[in-house]
């Protein structure tokens, strides 16, 4: 990385076999990953330990997001065989816990949800045993859109705030900050034992004050999962993050957030919505046991 960062934030790239085979794999069914278009600094260090998040209905976002470096316009036609086809990649890759996002289709009337239904069914049909995880956008407010993905039933709806309320005009064009709450609430009213998830970007001036508010809103809708990490502006023409945020202050945030009643906090520089996601589903599932 850039010696602009301090040394908390330079990442040694790791590029192995298993990252080109993950990388063949990827090209040859013609299948995206946020790890890819988001421009992840975790991307290598995660195909080479086998494991990717399929970005579902094209490369194309239908907003223009000042943080998100996926490239925005007219979304490209779903494809239909898309949902099989990530099934078997899943499959082939022997995915344990299978992470769905998308780009954000406001074009389409449902805004995708059928297409993640049908994905989520598909890999649900080839590997039964595996956990899945959809990471959603907000479907415009939707419910009877987001009922379609809590319908294929996945372990893990997961809906990003992504940045306190006070950036959203800056930071997210389109998006709606109780409108991302709401989604997370009548996830849990609909299908209270389904675990819910959110994330947020840290650096981008929000205080943290702010961010603690934020963390108390989700629990307020009964989020379970959290994840806290650096943003990084991915090019030139993106928002500047504003602050580094030290590891200390991570620690202290994921200590606050054990202490408000979230099940698992993932808070570090590197840290993503999906960055071993199937380790703090595992943290999940034995605390969820010992809390019975």
């Amino acid at each position: 990385m850039s010696s602009r960062f301090p040394a908390f934030l330079r990442k040694s790239g790791i590029y192995t076999g298993r990252t080109r085979i993950v990388e063949s794999l990827l090209s040859e069914l013609e299948l995206a990953t946020v790890c890819q278009s988001a421009r992840c600094p975790n991307r290598n260090e995660c195909f080479a330990s086998g494991t990717a998040t399929f970005l579902l209905m094209g490369k194309i976002c239908a907003r223009n997001c000042a943080f998100c470096a996926i490239d925005k316009g007219v979304p490209e036609p779903l494809d239909p065989h898309e949902p099989e086809k990530i099934a078997r990649a899943a499959q082939k890759l022997s995915l344990k816990h299978v992470v769905l996002t998308s780009v954000t289709r406001d074009d389409l009337e449902d805004g995708g949800a059928s297409h993640f239904r049908h994905t989520i069914e598909a890999v649900r049909n080839i590997l039964p045993v595996s956990t899945i995880e959809a990471l959603i956008p907000d479907f415009k407010g939707n419910l009877p859109a987001l009922h379609q993905v809590l319908y294929a039933e996945p372990d893990i709806l997961n809906h990003n705030m992504e940045t306190v309320p006070r950036l959203y005009p800056a930071i997210r064009a389109g998006a709606d900050y109780e409108r991302s709450l709401l989604i997370l609430s009548s996830t849990k009213k609909s299908c209270p034992e389904m675990a819910t998830k959110s994330g947020l970007m840290l650096g981008m001036g929000e205080t943290k004050e702010e961010v603690i508010q934020t963390m108390k809103d989700l629990r307020r809708v009964d989020c379970e999962i959290l994840t806290l990490g650096q943003y990084l502006t991915p090019g030139r023409r993106h928002f500047r993050e504003k602050e580094f945020i030290t590891p200390d202050c991570f620690r202290e945030l994921k200590d606050i957030g054990l202490n408000m009643g979230f099940i698992a906090v993932e808070a570090g520089p590197f840290v993503r919505s999906s960055f071993h996601a199937h380790e703090t589903w595992r943290q999940v599932m034995s605390r969820r046991k010992e809390r019975k």
